[in-house]
């Protein structure tokens, strides 16, 4: 069972990856580096603290921080618990890729993917009250997940893994931030 999950893997990541051209190459390059999100990030920023004040937001920063490091921390552990060859070393199917960047560190599971979940979950979760559309945010993990397979150096599975710890991390942090806000303000 467990192998005919990791052939499926396999298969999928190389159908994606090779959906790829030269022509696109340069631009997958620059969404999967999280400093060219920077923009787009102090703009949100921005539209919260608009909503939420000074005090609310400085309190958001430092929850998303505690989050990220938390995320990063985990994913580390299991990258180095697992092994996991990234897929551009992997020698079963390195031959088969577009190989368009190339990483000696493992893949099991996803950084990218697990720190844009856990920031865009936690995010949407406290702008969904104030913008309508704040659920629009979702674009940037799909978008930003996505250019790891496209670069050929993460498998599906780590994307999902990620995801799924991802969303469940931002979530109990929100629940967390919640809490904390209204004890805060209570006093």
């Amino acid at each position: 069972m467990f192998e005919k999950i990791i052939d499926l893997d396999k298969e999928v990541l190389v159908y994606l990856n090779n959906l790829g051209s030269e022509t696109y190459d340069g631009l997958w390059l620059i969404i999967t580096k999280q400093i060219y999100w920077t923009p787009f990030f102090l703009f949100i920023f921005y539209l919260l603290q608009k909503k939420i004040g000074w005090k609310k937001f400085g309190y958001y920063i430092l929850f998303t921080a505690v989050l990220l490091l938390i995320c990063d921390q985990t994913v580390n552990l299991f990258k180095y618990g697992f092994e996991r060859l990234r897929p551009v070393n992997d020698t079963e199917i390195n031959g088969l890729l577009r190989i368009v960047k190339t990483s000696k560190s493992f893949s099991f599971f996803s950084g990218h993917a697990t720190n844009s979940m856990a920031s865009t979950v936690f995010m949407v979760m406290v702008l969904r009250k104030y913008y309508k559309h704040a659920y629009l945010l979702f674009l940037f993990p799909l978008i930003f997940a996505y250019s790891r397979i496209y670069l050929g150096l993460h498998f599906p599975t780590d994307i999902l893994t990620g995801y799924v710890f991802g969303a469940t991390m931002g979530f109990v942090c929100y629940k967390l931030y919640q809490k904390f806000i209204f004890r805060e303000l209570s006093h």
